[in-house]
């Protein structure tokens, strides 16, 4: 783009990578207000952040699409279906998606996640102090994509490398810089799991449905989608909770409204916790056609970034948008789970452990709250959480150089 492009877009001209990773909440503000389809260098592409053109560019895949080599998991993964369109996009996505619809979610995994939550609770009650993001929220997510997937035999500390080499590798490319080889590496182990993983036809595992199903997914195939469910089953879930536990315990008042009435409100408090800070912030897809959108002309193939962090706190859907309410009449209409054809099939599962991490750190560590120190707060270009979440409970604080 040009000097004059700088110029017609001046608040996306002067935005930085910086910006966007730490605090972007004032900047998507600005650029909602005034460029609501802007240009921005320092991404390379186009970012929308209005509430009504998210949804229009996640929902035409026709227009936007994210099959284009340029794609962050493309590049790193191969295809998949995140990185897939239309009859290819059905016959990566439909394997994995049928084991997580409603109903079967609710019968495979509601006794799994409350007994794994169970577990690392009651590990942690007698302490008295916890780092919930490390201790709760990561070891729960990857317990359940272990299960889900069939790797249960993979310490949960390696498939935590894995989908960590992955994060940082996406994060990479959506900034411009160059991956390390981690990802390199982690994708080399995450292929011998699932290859011993899918066995013979009639194995147990997802893995060994989607390879043996009519879809005839190659091992390939199968090892790149598995890794997206990394993405979307374990740094986004962990994400969620630690971003909801971020918002209830930075604001006691509205914890105080859960406390009150945990079935109506807790919910209420998931959903508002994902508009205010979505966990996956942004979604990428590329222009098939010049287009015009929002009254700014884009060109095919340019990169068509969308803002989810900006969507959700659009005042024209969203009054006092910046503002953590539980009762929220309608938080349920952000779109942190995306839009459209690649709607997250796993977010289900994902309230599932975020209700049910929550009802119990909230039901039996007593009086919890922050411990000491600076406070926590998200960060990340692509995918948004607390560094860490250190916590206290108990009638009186425990002394911790956490």
């Amino acid at each position: 783009m040009t000097s004059e492009t700088n110029n017609t877009f001046p608040v996306g001209a002067g935005a930085t990578i910086a910006e966007l990773e730490a605090d972007p909440h004032p900047l998507l503000a600005r650029l909602r207000a005034q460029e609501p389809v802007s240009w921005l260098p320092a991404l390379g592409g186009w970012l929308v952040t209005s509430h009504d053109l998210a949804v229009r560019v996640m929902r035409d895949a026709a227009a936007f699409t994210v099959d284009d080599p340029r794609f962050s998991t493309a590049r790193l993964l191969g295809p998949s279906m995140l990185a897939l369109d239309g009859r290819a996009h059905t016959r990566h996505r439909e394997p994995f998606a049928r084991p997580f619809r409603p109903a079967q979610t609710r019968e495979r995994f509601t006794a799994f996640v409350a007994a794994e939550v169970d577990r690392l609770v009651t590990s942690l009650a007698p302490a008295g102090r916890a780092e919930l993001r490390g201790e709760l929220a990561g070891p729960l997510a990857v317990a359940v994509v272990a299960a889900a997937l069939g790797l249960e035999g993979v310490d949960p500390a390696t498939i935590r490398s894995w989908y960590g080499a992955f994060v940082d590798a996406v994060s990479d490319i959506t900034a411009g810089r160059t991956p390390s080889g981690r990802a390199d590496e982690a994708h080399a182990r995450l292929r011998a799991a699932v290859e011993e993983a899918v066995g013979p036809p009639g194995s147990a595992s997802l893995l060994a449905e989607a390879a043996h199903q009519e879809e005839g997914l190659s091992v390939t195939e199968v090892v790149a989608n598995a890794a997206v469910l990394m993405f979307g089953g374990i740094d986004t879930t962990e994400g969620m909770i630690s971003n909801a536990l971020l918002h209830l315990l930075g604001r006691p008042d509205q914890l105080d409204l859960v406390r009150a009435e945990p079935v109506r409100l807790l919910p209420g408090a998931i959903e508002e916790s994902l508009r205010l800070e979505p966990s996956a912030s942004v979604v990428d897809r590329y222009a098939v056609r010049d287009i015009r959108l929002g009254g700014v002309p884009v060109r095919k193939g340019d990169l068509v970034r969308v803002s989810i962090a900006g969507a959700n706190r659009d005042p024209a859907v969203f009054p006092d948008p910046d503002d953590f309410d539980v009762r929220r009449a309608n938080a349920a209409d952000h779109l942190a789970f995306a839009h459209g054809p690649h709607f997250c099939f796993g977010a289900h599962l994902a309230r599932l452990e975020t209700r049910t991490a929550l009802e119990a750190v909230l039901t039996r560590l007593p009086n919890l709250r922050f411990a000491p120190g600076p406070a926590p707060h998200a960060h990340g270009l692509v995918f948004r959480k607390p560094r860490y979440l250190r916590v206290l409970w108990g009638a009186t604080a425990v002394s911790s150089d956490m």
